[in-house]
């Protein structure tokens, strides 16, 4: 198996630390809001990872954190802390908001087919092992204190931009234009570890510390959650491309200064998704999320299924139009797999493992679940029995997991002498030539949840 490594900057063959077994960490989600269609693209790829790995033999521990404090808005440790601003927001505490999207966000996970894995971890949980971690980077001269926090001494390390092509004159302060450089660093790459003067009013998270009440830093979360659960040695780092620098990054420079030696073999990013014409505005409180998609009358799988249509490296352009395009496509394989005879004969184990061999070989090729998609439509159209490609279809949907096996919960409607209607007057328009009218019958029934399927033998409904 072949993967991208950020750290190396090339793809390579993966070789875990341990024979057999694979530890593997998740950047999990800041819960304080809910969660956007976009970082969800980074789980969906980061759960295929998962299941390949697991589908090809290895046994995975994968490890995800929760930033429930300290997450702050701009690369230099400045601005506005997320957790407390949406506290204040929603009149809650940040302990409640932290629930309730952490809870919003594994059932938006779960209506993808993502995989919750074996342990997630709230940052807050591990408030004395970041100060052991410190505690040993001030002792071992990694870190200093100045003006009430500590930071990590960036000019201490031979190597600080490992996972990007950065000098250090090209690095802004911030990401914001209004935020100014902290006048407490020694240099300006220098990070926060520890927060005993904050610029937030009514900061309400807080604890005890040698250094005064205050607060971790973002970073060190991650850094102390993987060492005491996944130890030492680091298979495989995930996350979004826009936490290559600084928190991965930094996450690198704290945890090897720690610990003495090289942490982690295997850095696993994923690209943005870009918007385009349907970008939201979070300050206005319009998210595209999961629900989103279910109220404009979306199969959410479908959403995967997009995803998994294009390599995950790649960034991947999201509009209404795209997504039905890919819902289109995925309900037509989907129905075209259940119309399989799974009783039909025996399995041929040589088209079997031919067909097997093309899946892994597409996967083995820096996971490129699109050519796995690709697979999945070439059994389909095998010269072989149903059993065969229904069974095959099935093994790979362990990694997919597409749902591309499973009978659709069947719904009856209540109007459906209307809608029957309806659908006949727009196969009226259409043969007028009338698309405005046709278009606009299929949105209205739509958005009240009707789903219109067109097939060769005319056009059918289900109900979402």
């Amino acid at each position: 198996m072949r993967m991208y490594n950020t750290l190396t900057r090339k793809v390579e063959e993966f070789v875990p630390c341990c024979e057999g077994e694979v530890k593997l960490y998740t950047c999990g989600p800041t819960v304080y809001h809910y969660a956007h269609i976009g970082n969800l693209r980074s789980y969906l790829h980061e759960d295929v990872l998962e299941k390949y790995l697991k589908y090809i033999g290895y046994k995975v521990d994968r490890v995800m954190n929760i930033t429930d404090v300290g997450h702050l808005t701009s690369d230099g440790d400045e601005g506005s802390d997320k957790m407390v601003n949406s506290a204040k927001k929603e009149h809650k505490s940040v302990m409640d908001i932290a629930k309730f999207y952490t809870d919003k966000f594994f059932e938006d996970c779960a209506t993808l087919n993502i995989r919750k894995p074996d342990t997630v971890v709230p940052a807050t949980s591990l408030i004395d092992d970041y100060i052991k971690i410190i505690s040993k980077l001030l002792d071992t001269g990694y870190a200093y204190v100045n003006g009430g926090n500590v930071y990590f001494d960036t000019s201490k390390l031979k190597e600080y931009y490992v996972l990007t092509n950065h000098k250090e004159d090209d690095l802004l302060v911030g990401v914001r234009d209004d935020v100014t450089e902290d006048e407490n660093k020694r240099n300006k790459t220098d990070f926060v570890l520890w927060f005993t003067k904050s610029k937030f009013e009514d900061q309400e998270l807080k604890w005890d510390s040698p250094w005064g009440v205050g607060y971790p830093g973002w970073h060190i979360e991650c850094s102390g959650i993987s060492l005491k659960y996944l130890g030492e040695y680091l298979d495989i780092h995930c996350g979004g491309v826009d936490n290559i620098f600084p928190h991965h990054t930094n996450e690198i420079a704290q945890s090897e200064s720690y610990i003495g030696h090289k942490w982690c073999n295997y850095w696993f990013h994923v690209e943005h998704l870009n918007l385009g014409s349907e970008k939201m505005s979070k300050s206005k409180g319009e998210v595209l999320t999961v629900d989103t998609l279910k109220a404009k009358g979306y199969e959410p799988l479908s959403y995967r299924y997009l995803a998994l249509s294009s390599h995950y490296q790649n960034k991947l352009e999201f509009t209404f139009e795209n997504l039905s395009g890919a819902q289109n496509a995925y309900l037509k394989l989907r129905a075209k797999v259940l119309r399989l005879n799974r009783e039909d004969g025996e399995v041929n184990q040589e088209m079997f493992d031919k067909y097997k061999k093309q899946f892994m070989d597409a996967m083995d090729d820096n996971f490129n679940t699109s050519m796995a998609l690709t697979t999945v439509y070439d059994v389909l159209k095998a010269d072989t029995n149903d059993a065969t490609k229904f069974h095959l279809i099935e093994d790979f949907d362990r990694v997919l997991s597409l749902d591309l096996t499973k009978e659709m919960e069947k719904k009856t409607a209540e109007n459906e002498d209307e809608i029957l209607k309806l659908i006949a007057e727009r196969a009226e328009a259409k043969k007028n030539k009338d698309f405005a009218t046709a278009d606009q019958i299929r949105n209205d029934l739509l958005e009240k949840g009707i789903r219109l399927i067109d097939t060769k033998e005319g056009t059918t409904y289900e109900i979402i």
